[in-house]
């Protein structure tokens, strides 16, 4: 009889606390009330594995899942994203008609998937991980059962993310085909002393229009709006960081192992991707009227900025792109939890005049609208200075002045919404539901925004 030796799992030791506490929430449904604390435990001591016992550092399942710093710097956000989401989810899913038992063990099951997703050092297990976060994420968007736009969100999301997963596994065909491995390590030895063929360049474009699907990259941008828009306020802000973060996570570990001898074929695509991603993002944010479609268009835009760091192919580069990402979270998260702070905040006429009503809500959004920006002393501008300086290190510096041409141009509609604010008349005043649970979010967010931008060193060291 073969003896088959058990896998190492502590190295996958968070991954399997979430997945626990997701099915536990499922089980307890009718006997545990109070879900949201228990999948905040559930993220409290997933978080300490990664953070506190260090053992959890280290290979399983013959080599395919790493736990590595790269993949807990991306946890660490992963972490940052599914508790603010929780908080901002409490009192208003109920407002909502939407807490049902599954609710917050689908954001538990998908940040499990984005964890994956970070530690895959194989292309099997990026795709495991990347179903597991996407199937998850086409039910929230579709949670409200009730409401046709969160339907038709669930509906366009999830076509639309099926054919970008048959492109994905496609392209993983190709290469294993042409390399006969598919971990990522075995693929560069490949690609060192092999010619790069042309299906192998086509394989490789394949995985990387599934990976830029995701971070909502042009020209594959399409489902971003309408899925913001329908999907409830504390998925789409869940939505707007996780996925984008996992797959920065993939892009980063994919193309700087895998095909690092690529280089010059594969920056040359991203450089085109990320010019039009701003554009398009940029562009298109200057005639919203809805706030949630407005920052999709921003959160498009800014997966064009994050695609600099890559294209600098350097570390200072890679590290730039996930700062960006953890302040990114905060100001985008915050942005979404004022939304929900409002009684009637969708729309941008439902800002006029709303510092006269309610002045500190009016200055929290004006703090997160300015982050956003990039004006110091917010986080947005240390994120974007950080980006902008290793790609003129990296020799990209025409990249950079249209980078800057673009987030000159974003002032529009980020200021717009400040103008509505402080510069249009109230027709009524603004109500809000402020519960214990968002105003903490709301003051997490709006301290590491100004904290960041102040004291960088405290998150870039």
């Amino acid at each position: 009889m073969m003896n088959i030796p058990f896998p190492d799992l502590t190295p996958a030791m968070p991954e399997i606390i979430i997945i626990f506490t997701a099915t536990a929430l499922l089980m307890l449904e009718l006997i545990f009330k109070n879900k949201n604390i228990m999948a905040l435990i559930g993220v409290a001591a997933a978080a300490a594995v990664i953070y506190i016992i260090p053992m959890s550092v280290g290979q399983t399942f013959g080599g395919m899942f790493v736990s590595d710093m790269y993949s807990s710097y991306f946890k660490f956000i992963f972490m940052i994203n599914l508790m603010l989401t929780i908080l901002i989810s409490m009192r208003y899913i109920q407002r909502q008609k939407a807490e049902y038992g599954e609710y917050y063990s689908l954001l538990l099951f998908a940040t499990a998937g984005m964890m994956l997703m970070a530690s895959a050092k194989d292309l099997i297990i990026l795709y495991l991980g990347l179903e597991l976060m996407a199937l998850s994420t086409y039910i929230l968007a579709g949670i409200k059962r009730h409401d046709i736009k969160s339907n038709e969100a669930a509906i366009k999301y999830f076509l639309l993310g099926a054919f970008s997963s048959a492109l994905l596994l496609y392209g993983i065909a190709l290469i294993y085909g042409l390399t006969t491995t598919t971990d990522l390590y075995g693929i560069a030895q490949h690609l060192r002393y092999q010619e790069v063929s042309t299906t192998l360049l086509l394989g490789m474009v394949l995985t990387a229009a599934a990976f830029l699907f995701k971070v909502a990259a042009a020209p594959f941008h399409m489902w971003a709006p309408d899925v913001y828009e329908g999907a409830p306020t504390s998925v789409t802000a869940f939505m707007s960081v996780g996925p984008k973060a996992a797959g920065f996570a993939v892009i980063g570990r994919v193309f700087y192992i895998a095909f690092g001898h690529m280089y010059a074929d594969w920056s040359v695509i991203l450089i085109g991707v990320s010019i039009l991603t701003m554009a398009v993002g940029n562009i298109l944010a200057l005639v919203q009227t809805n706030i949630k479609r407005m920052l999709a268009y921003s959160s498009i835009a800014h997966a064009g900025y994050m695609l600099i760091g890559i294209i600098s192919g350097t570390n200072e580069g890679l590290m730039s792109t996930i700062t960006y990402l953890l302040i990114y979270a905060f100001m985008n998260i915050g942005a979404f939890a004022i939304i929900i702070l409002l009684e009637k905040g969708e729309e941008l006429k439902d800002y006029e005049g709303l510092a006269k009503s309610r002045p500190l809500v009016a200055a929290l959004m004006l703090v997160f609208m300015f982050s956003l920006t990039g004006i110091p002393p917010t986080a947005g501008f240390i994120g974007k200075f950080n980006l902008f300086m290793a790609a003129v290190k990296a020799g990209y510096i025409y990249l950079v002045v249209i980078a800057v041409i673009f987030s000159a141009r974003s002032a529009y509609y980020y200021l717009r919404v400040v103008m509505n604010m402080y510069m249009k008349e109230m027709k009524q005043e603004a109500a809000i539901n402020l519960s214990p649970s968002l105003g903490i979010a709301i003051l997490i967010t709006v301290v590491m925004v100004f904290l960041i931008g102040i004291m960088p060193s405290v998150v870039i060291g």
